[in-house]
């Protein structure tokens, strides 16, 4: 038996704007995403058997351990597309992301499992090619991967690398709040009239020159969410300068901390990180 410990971290979207609904369902977007050092860790296992077989376990009873769980589909995926079937794969999940919490949580333990599965078979693919099975699987996949600050284009599989910038971050989420990807985008579509800043751009500038970020931080689905949920009218009511991340329900600060709140989950002085999955 081999095995490995991979360490995914959590991402934020500095910015988050739709540009346009796809013939595929899914949408277009602009967005400036920036790995932080809140950390799930993938324990992941490999034996030669006489037939496949995926299992999974770990820390959270919110999430499940099959196969719809995107780490089953990322190392199904893997093994498929290096045509070897006979082995047993068992992988614990140490869950400390959030779940529904529009912070990757699931997509990094997915391009976690892609990597430590690639490091377990001796690197038997490219970087390059890790990349493209991410990109199969999801839409934040590539980021978690390549890490550090990112502009996320497409739905969110193409990247591009920016310069980084030290900045510490703080997170707070409604305990009993979860808002899934899908919801928060059908919302949007729903909007009638759609925000348009070009905020991602000028956030870009903003990274090159060295200017302070916190005026360009701005998500187009917080817009779409936003008034349904009492329990994020009372963040921004609190912390007027907190944004949320991805579809939500964290919202998250730059050199700032958040007051412990009854009914939320708090996490102050996290920073942003220039890497992404790594080997623990």
């Amino acid at each position: 038996m081999k095995t490995i410990k991979i360490k995914t971290p959590a991402k934020i979207n500095l910015t988050l704007e739709i540009v346009n609904k796809r013939p595929d369902g899914f949408h277009n977007i602009q967005s400036v995403m920036q790995l932080i050092d809140l950390y799930d860790y993938l324990t992941i296992s490999i034996e030669d058997s006489d037939k496949k077989e995926i299992l999974l376990s770990g820390t959270s009873d919110e999430i499940p351990y099959n196969e719809k769980n995107l780490v089953y589909k990322a190392a199904e995926l893997f093994l498929n597309r290096i045509n070897s079937h006979n082995h047993k794969i068992q992988i614990y999940i140490e869950k400390n992301i959030p779940v529904s919490a529009g912070l990757a949580g699931g997509s990094t333990n997915g391009a976690g499992t892609i990597y430590g599965l690639n490091k377990l078979f001796n690197n038997i693919l490219s970087r390059t090619e890790l990349h493209e099975l991410c990109g199969q699987l999801g839409s934040d996949l590539n980021v978690c991967l390549e890490g550090g600050c990112l502009l996320a284009t497409s739905r969110g599989e193409v990247i591009e690398k920016l310069p980084f910038k030290e900045c510490n971050v703080s997170l707070i989420k409604p305990i009993n709040l979860g808002i899934s990807a899908k919801e928060a985008y059908t919302k949007y579509s729903e909007l009638k009239n759609k925000p348009n800043y070009d905020y991602t751009h000028k956030m870009i500038d903003s990274i090159k020159i060295g200017t302070d970020l916190s005026q360009f931080l701005y998500n187009d689905l917080e817009t779409a969410v936003f008034d349904d949920y009492a329990e994020l009218q009372k963040i921004k009511n609190i912390y007027p300068s907190s944004v949320m991340s991805g579809s939500g329900s964290t919202y998250f600060m730059l050199n700032n901390d958040f007051q412990a709140l009854e009914g939320y989950w708090v996490k102050n002085n996290l920073k942003f990180i220039p890497d992404g999955i790594s080997e623990e």
